[in-house]
């Protein structure tokens, strides 16, 4: 039996919980999974819980997610080397045959599969169903030569995303999984940074919020200190003095590009948190770094 006390803190969590569930009913909520919560299995069953629980009040999720870790792991068996540039990974022939195996069919299916078992409706996908995420090869700027690109592979530029297949899922009580690939005009494969077709996706759909999951609080300061209700104008100052770099790159431009096109919040948060998920769209304090456009 509950103690007084702890029946007092429950019934005030849930309290707390029911003006967010109100805002936030039949909303577009975009969840980019990646990092430790992918990993590590009590946290992928609280992330599953967590978006099942989103879908059955009222909330509409959408999954984007990564698979960095898991794709290192099958090129290391193959004695292939990953490798970054900007945060983006060099993507060759044979690395992409192994992003399309590990992305578009074992790590999705997992999720699916997690989703499925804690009482959803998943459905996975990847770009090239329906063709709904189209892109072209990404050239990336070199900041080594000014004017110049660097070519690194079969890395795609999202050019459109139609948001019908994922309304068609959302009115049936679906939750899309997504696997960042998309198709070319020529039908040819792109490997595209999981961050990026969730800040896209968030903006195509006009999603009220953008939530990446992290290996790290959010977005910490050159001593550490977390911070949050960043703007523009200190993002862009933080990425010209180098607080910003490598793989959170990509992210943080992801996710100011989606505040600054009309999604309502975006939120850099902590997957190594349980429940962190629930914790930033239902509770007051929230977790992590939100980002404003202003």
């Amino acid at each position: 039996m509950l103690s007084q006390a702890t029946a007092a803190q429950k019934a005030q969590t849930l309290s707390e919980a029911l003006p967010y569930i109100k805002r936030f009913f039949d909303k577009t909520i975009v969840i980019k999974y990646g990092g430790n919560a992918m990993t590590d299995p009590h946290l992928k069953d609280c992330f599953a819980q967590d978006v099942v629980l989103l879908k059955l009040v009222g909330m509409n999720p959408v999954v984007v997610h990564g698979g960095g870790p898991q794709i290192n792991e099958l090129l290391d068996k193959l004695g292939k080397k990953g490798e970054f540039i900007q945060g983006m990974r060099v993507t060759d022939e044979e690395t992409m045959d192994v992003v399309e195996m590990v992305l578009g069919g074992q790590v999705n299916k997992e999720i699916v599969n997690l989703i499925n078992r804690h009482g959803g409706k998943a459905v996975g996908l990847t770009g090239q169903d329906g063709n709904f995420i189209r892109a072209r090869k990404l050239l990336m700027e070199d900041k080594e030569s000014p004017g110049g690109f660097i070519d690194i592979g079969q890395v795609g530029d999202i050019t459109s995303i139609d948001p019908s297949l994922i309304a068609f899922l959302d009115s049936g009580d679906f939750i899309p999984v997504i696997a960042p690939i998309g198709v070319g005009a020529n039908g040819e494969t792109y490997n595209i940074n999981a961050d990026v077709v969730a800040g896209k996706l968030a903006e195509v759909l006009g999603a009220e919020k953008l939530i990446l999951l992290t290996n790290t609080p959010g977005v910490l300061d050159k001593n550490g200190n977390l911070l949050t209700g960043l703007t523009a104008k200190e993002i862009d100052a933080m990425f010209a003095d180098g607080t910003i770099s490598g793989g959170m790159l990509p992210k943080i431009s992801s996710a100011l590009d989606a505040a600054r096109s009309g999604v309502r919040s975006v939120h850099i948060i902590d997957g190594r948190v349980e429940h962190a998920l629930l914790l930033e769209v239902l509770t007051d304090e929230g977790v992590g770094t939100m980002i404003r456009a202003k």
